[in-house]
């Protein structure tokens, strides 16, 4: 089973759907011992850094949410889920992350002449190709919302790039923890591609 992480801030019924729809047993939760029994675990996140971070502590789930990540099964942080890993962000300084991985959310520059928020297709250079990116073709596109990104992540757990003005960090992978900044629930083939390969994941 899968359990997407419910902690109050998330799209979590479009990520549940694709799911579904790839014949995957999945259910949206904030159930500790559901949480921690899954084989697979995915961290969504829409809006605010430091709001879903606070949400998080609130309903006591930052713990789980580590030991999940921690645990050795398939876990996949998508959008501000992949923030979330982070010890902190831009965005929201006075908060403080989940510190799981070392790199930096910053703000996309307004000075590119590109509009901010960033919404759109892009396509995406992969520096690693297997595991959940495994079958997908280079440079194919994916779906993006986002005002912040992830730079000078470890080289070894950057998976795939971007470029909207700057180059973007936008998918790692280092071991069975792997997030992307953009939406395979919302990008068409290749977006099912990447989760059909999450929910093929060994933990």
């Amino acid at each position: 089973m899968i359990a997407i992480i419910d902690y109050g801030a998330g799209n979590l019924s479009s990520v549940k759907k694709a799911l579904d729809y790839l014949g995957a047993e999945c259910e949206i939760t904030q159930d500790r011992d559901k949480i921690l029994s899954a084989s697979h675990v995915i961290l969504p996140g829409v809006g605010s850094f430091g709001d879903a971070m606070h949400s998080m502590e609130e309903r006591g789930m930052v713990d789980v949410v580590k030991e999940a990540a921690l645990s050795g099964k398939p876990f996949l942080g998508i959008c501000l889920g992949l923030h979330l890993l982070f010890d902190g962000s831009d965005e929201s300084p006075e908060a403080k992350g989940l510190g799981l991985l070392e790199g930096k959310i910053v703000t996309i520059p307004r000075d590119t002449g590109l509009k901010v928020p960033h919404i759109g297709w892009n396509s995406v250079s992969f520096k690693q190709k297997d595991g959940i990116f495994s079958g997908i073709d280079d440079n194919s596109y994916f779906y993006f919302v986002h005002s912040y990104y992830l730079k000078d992540a470890a080289e070894d757990a950057v998976a795939g790039i971007t470029e909207y003005g700057v180059p973007i960090e936008c998918a790692v992978q280092k071991g069975n923890l792997c997030a992307v900044q953009f939406h395979p629930e919302k990008s068409s083939s290749a977006g099912l591609k990447l989760l059909k390969n999450f929910i093929a994941m060994e933990g």
